[in-house]
């Protein structure tokens, strides 16, 4: 099972990259308006998870400053089981301006989020 995986895992990998999404682009005041937006966003993945790949193309296709954080990693396989509840991934730190902390799960919820916060920018 674990080579299956594997295999599967390199073959969404190859494709991610042979067909990346071609980033949004934006003036650089645009751009800085949204950096500030995402600054304090981390997104706990797996490099070769589906769901996270799909997380991380929406990420690019926005053109996001999101931390990728591994969680097969230290501390953050850690960190994200301790703080976060479980060690499930993608999962989306957002540390917000008053010091308190949301952790997100599953891929939709993040991709909804994210478009969400652009345009809320974008509209500001």
């Amino acid at each position: 099972m674990k080579l299956i995986r594997n295999i599967l895992g390199k073959a969404i990998i190859f494709f991610d990259e042979k067909f990346a999404p071609t980033p949004t682009k934006r003036t650089p005041e645009a751009q800085a308006v949204i950096d500030e937006k995402t600054k304090n966003l981390a997104l706990y993945q797996y490099h070769m998870c589906p769901f996270c790949v799909k997380v991380r193309r929406t990420i690019k296709r926005l053109n996001l400053n999101i931390e990728l954080r591994d969680a097969k990693e230290e501390p953050y396989g850690s960190e994200l089981e301790k703080e976060g509840g479980k060690k499930q991934v993608p999962c989306l730190k957002i540390t917000h301006s008053d010091g308190s902390v949301n952790w997100m799960y599953e891929s939709d919820l993040i991709n909804q989020y994210l478009e969400k916060l652009v345009h809320e920018a974008q509209t500001a």
